[in-house]
């Protein structure tokens, strides 16, 4: 039996973000860590990680909400919200507050903590998208990563 492709990753592929780019946003920031000693054996823990988040309805609609939102500001819709402001320094705080809500939310405060240092770093797609949706995908990415970390060194400090 195959497993199908989960509904978030579909609407996320119908706008240029693949699993595969997930990954690799992943591991521009990889750092080998007990029980994720390789690359190899990272790529497989993220993916198995993405696929299990982005079942998840409550990321699905975080991350449909930001690129709702992106679109909005984009187009003057945003009550209130110029384009100008919109895409000026300093800019909003919405997007950052949609990324926190989502990194806490998959990864607590260890996903916070990574969310800060990809938003940082804006690796691999983070750096193609806008704003609002820079963030939301950055979370998603930090999340995942936090988790993996985490869960690896649950396993491995299991073992005898």
């Amino acid at each position: 039996m195959t497993k199908q492709t989960p509904p978030l990753l579909t609407y996320l592929e119908e706008r240029g973000i693949t699993l595969q780019s997930l990954i690799e946003s992943a591991l521009e920031m990889y750092v080998p860590h007990p029980g994720v000693e390789t690359l190899e054996k990272a790529t497989k823990l993220l993916e198995d990680e993405f696929l299990d988040i982005l079942e998840d309805v409550n990321v699905s609609t975080l991350i449909v909400a930001a690129f709702y939102a992106q679109e909005e500001a984009e187009n003057g819709r945003i009550p209130g919200l110029t384009k100008e402001r919109f895409l000026g320094r300093p800019g909003l705080v919405a997007d950052e507050l949609i990324g926190i809500a989502i990194a806490t939310y998959i990864g607590g405060s260890r996903g916070m903590f990574e969310f800060v240092r990809f938003d940082q770093a804006k690796p691999g797609i983070l750096k193609q998208l806008p704003p609002l949706t820079n963030d939301a995908i950055g979370a998603l990415v930090a999340g995942a990563s936090s988790n993996v970390y985490t869960n690896a060194l649950k396993t491995t400090e299991a073992k005898p």
